[in-house]
């Protein structure tokens, strides 16, 4: 397989749950080929280096694979190995938000009417 889009890519790669996702991070430019933005239908080539960001955190990954099927995710692993580096501030900000948590507890309930209009105000709303 010599020709493959990156939209088409990361979600064989399961760093997306849906193609359009992957797609819309291409272009909010959340994706990045070698340092440089990319566009959904960039063909990705074995050793580029891509940074992503996605909601579970910031990637930084060297191509290995081409795959345009999506596969287990064990499979879906194999395309790709990330740096050191990358693992690393994964984890130390993993530990972060854990150990956040722990000073700023969620609220046990649905807040009350009161409150609701506090944040209303807060947020900069009426």
């Amino acid at each position: 397989m010599a020709n493959l889009r990156i939209d088409k890519w990361l979600w064989a790669a399961r760093f997306f749950k849906t193609r359009s996702l992957a797609t819309r991070a291409c272009e909010l430019g959340r994706v990045l080929s070698n340092n440089q933005t990319v566009k959904p239908a960039r063909e990705v080539r074995v050793g580029d280096l891509l940074q992503i960001r996605t909601e579970s955190g910031d990637f930084q990954v060297e191509v290995l694979l081409l795959s345009g099927a999506r596969g287990p995710a064990s499979v879906a692993q194999t395309l790709y190995r990330e740096t050191e580096s990358s693992r690393e501030l994964r984890l130390k900000m993993r530990e972060e938000r854990r150990a956040g948590m722990n000073f700023s507890p969620a609220p046990q309930g649905r807040p009350s009417k009161r409150d609701r209009r506090r944040i209303i105000q807060f947020r900069g709303g009426r």
